[in-house]
C-alpha cells in the first residue's frame, strides 16, 4: 500500500512538473479560403448577431442565453453568453475593426474557468477569393498548462476553428 502511495505521490509530482514547463502563452491559428470578397466575409465577423450563422459554439446549447451591447457590428459591439458547459460563460468585445482586412475580439471566458484573450480575424483578397485567417492567443494560466500536459490547446480547439471557418465559408458563398 505504501509503494502505491509513493507511486502515486510520484506521478502527480511528475505531471505537476511538466505542467510548470510548459509556455507561458498559446497560440492557435487556421486558415481557409473563402471564395467571396472581404466585404461580404467581413460582415459576418464584426457583427456578432451573424455568429449563429457559422461559429462552431453556437449549436452546443440551444437554450444558451445571448446579450447583445454596445454597436450593431465593429468596434464597440459586445456579446455575452451564458450556456451549458460545453459552451460555459462568456463575452466577447470588438477592440479593432479595420473592414475589409481585420477584426480583432476581447474574448474573456468566465466559466468554466476565468481567461482573458485575444481572437483576430485578418482577411486577405486572392483572386476571386479571400484567405480567412482565425488565430486566438493568450496567456497560458497553471489549468491551462496543467491540461496541455495531456492534449495541446492546438488540438483542443484546432478544430472548432476548422469547423467555424468552413461553416463561415458556405454562409459566405452562398
Amino acid at each position: 500500500m505504501k509503494k502505491v502511495l509513493i507511486a502515486i505521490v510520484v506521478i502527480v509530482a511528475a505531471v505537476l512538473g511538466l505542467a510548470l514547463t510548459q509556455p507561458d502563452s498559446f497560440t492557435v491559428q487556421r486558415s481557409a479560403t473563402i471564395k467571396a470578397p472581404p466585404e461580404k466575409i467581413i460582415g459576418y465577423i464584426n457583427d456578432f448577431h451573424q455568429w449563429a450563422a457559422w461559429s462552431p459554439w453556437e449549436k452546443l446549447d440551444p437554450n444558451m442565453k445571448r446579450t447583445f451591447e454596445g454597436p450593431v457590428s465593429g468596434q464597440g459591439a459586445v456579446y455575452a453568453w451564458i450556456g451549458n458547459d460545453e459552451v460555459g460563460q462568456g463575452r466577447m468585445e470588438i477592440t479593432e475593426n479595420s473592414p475589409p482586412s481585420k477584426v480583432v475580439i476581447k474574448l474573456d471566458f468566465i466559466k468554466p474557468f476565468k481567461s482573458t484573450n485575444q481572437a483576430i480575424f485578418a482577411l486577405q483578397p486572392q483572386g476571386d477569393s479571400t484567405v480567412v485567417t482565425w488565430t486566438m492567443n493568450g496567456p497560458s494560466q497553471f489549468i491551462t498548462k496543467l491540461m496541455t500536459v495531456f492534449v495541446s490547446m492546438d488540438k483542443m480547439i484546432g478544430k472548432d476553428f476548422e469547423q467555424g471557418l468552413s461553416q463561415l465559408k458556405a454562409v459566405a458563398e452562398k
